[in-house]
């Protein structure tokens, strides 16, 4: 019994090598995006706070009502909608950093798998023609009279 509806062709999408592949490549990415999260969070924001004298973008917010709020939790725990743009800054910051990083996994790896390459030397073929001396067209190598002009031609030539 041959199947060919939706489900059928729902696992031959399925089973492709590519969309596996896509697959594991989310699940490590998101594994490398927790790292990357942490060396943000952990690491460089600190450093950056104390940079700025103690600017934590986390509290950069808009309080979308009436009143005062020193954080977005105070707003958000008296029922005030807050518009997070220093939350959003982080996010950025922690994309840039994330590409910075793979771009010098990428290119560290580039540069190991370039070592590692065995520059062969480029072989050289053996000429397929020469010049005919008399009339300079293009003949093959083993002619002993030129085609075009009919000369005869020494083996040197």
């Amino acid at each position: 019994m041959k199947k060919n509806g939706f489900v059928a062709e729902f696992r031959e999408f399925i089973m492709r090598g590519n969309v596996l592949d896509l697959a594991v490549g989310v699940i490590i990415g998101g594994a490398f995006q927790v790292i990357v999260k942490s060396l943000v969070d952990d690491i460089l924001m600190p450093v950056i706070s104390l940079l700025t004298g103690g600017i934590d973008f986390n509290n950069w917010f808009i309080a979308l009502g009436s009143g005062d709020y020193a954080t977005s939790a105070e707003a958000n725990a008296a029922g005030v909608a807050t518009l997070n743009y220093g939350t959003f800054i982080g996010a950025v910051i922690n994309f840039l950093i994330m590409a910075f990083v793979i771009f010098l996994l990428v290119k560290s790896i580039n540069s190991i798998s370039n070592k590692l390459k065995k520059e062969e030397a480029p072989v050289e073929e053996k000429p397929t023609t020469k010049t005919c001396p008399y009339c300079k067209s293009e003949i093959d190598i083993s002619a002993t009279r030129c085609p075009h002009c009919t000369s005869e031609l020494k083996d040197s030539e």
